[in-house]
């Protein structure tokens, strides 16, 4: 099962050009229908996913299951103005391993958007949800009740445990979204709000190909819109 690290260095003023001219910077600011749109332009459907812009000095990294030279080759075919928006001369790729030993202990970072979609209505916070149908919300705590599910979502078919998390940043953010055509083939953009929460901690690895399977995807929901990527440091680091 391969998987590599993609990282390419998009140049600030083109990319915030592009995404101005396309109408997907929302009003927060949050480049992750941008970066959905630019990789789709540049790699068609073998556009990295899950990724994670971390910002101008350190760049965009990506998850992906194609070598360097498959991703150069569809890079070849970007237009000039995509090219210079994600710093696609920058392009670079390293495999991950294909195995992990079992139990092994790794420091980790994701970025998460911790939401529950109800039988009926929009996505909501998971922590404001949950305080609602809580008869003691007063007892919840946002960082543990996201954690918890941060647990949960690791633990999935045995891809890890984590045995210490904390979240380091946490905001409201309202990103861009695109609904279905309507009868005139239009499609209607909105910007929900949510909670957009960065955990760091440590895990120990449990199934290999299930971690590896986890990596590929992500963690939670909006994981082709900057969200989810879990990138990986020796134990020591964290």
């Amino acid at each position: 099962m391969s998987l590599y690290l993609l990282h390419c260095a998009p140049d600030p003023k083109s990319l915030t050009a592009w995404a101005t001219r396309q109408r997907l910077l929302s009003p927060d600011g949050d480049l992750g229908y941008a970066f959905h749109a630019l990789l789709s332009a540049a790699f068609g459907e073998s556009a990295p996913k899950p990724f994670r812009y971390l910002d101008a000095r350190q760049g965009l990294l990506a998850y992906t299951d194609q070598p360097l030279s498959a991703l150069r080759e569809n890079a070849a075919l970007a237009t000039p103005d995509v090219v210079r928006a994600l710093g696609l001369d920058s392009l670079a790729a390293r495999a991950f391993p294909e195995i992990w030993r079992k139990d092994q202990v790794l420091a980790f970072e994701v970025r998460v958007r911790p939401i529950v979609r109800p039988t009926k209505g929009p996505e909501r916070d998971l922590f404001q949800y949950m305080a609602e149908q809580s008869e003691v919300p007063e007892t919840l705590n946002r960082e543990r009740v996201y954690a918890d599910w941060l647990g949960r979502k690791f633990a999935e078919q045995d891809a890890a445990e984590v045995s210490q998390a904390s979240m380091e940043a946490f905001r409201l953010s309202r990103v861009i979204r695109r609904a279905g055509p309507d009868g005139a083939g239009k499609r209607k953009t909105h910007t929900p709000s949510g909670p957009d929460a960065i955990f760091k901690g440590r895990l120990r690895v449990g199934d290999s190909d299930a971690f590896t399977r986890l990596l590929q995807r992500g963690i939670g929901r909006h994981r082709a819109f900057g969200f989810g990527m879990v990138l990986l440091r020796p134990a020591r680091s964290c």
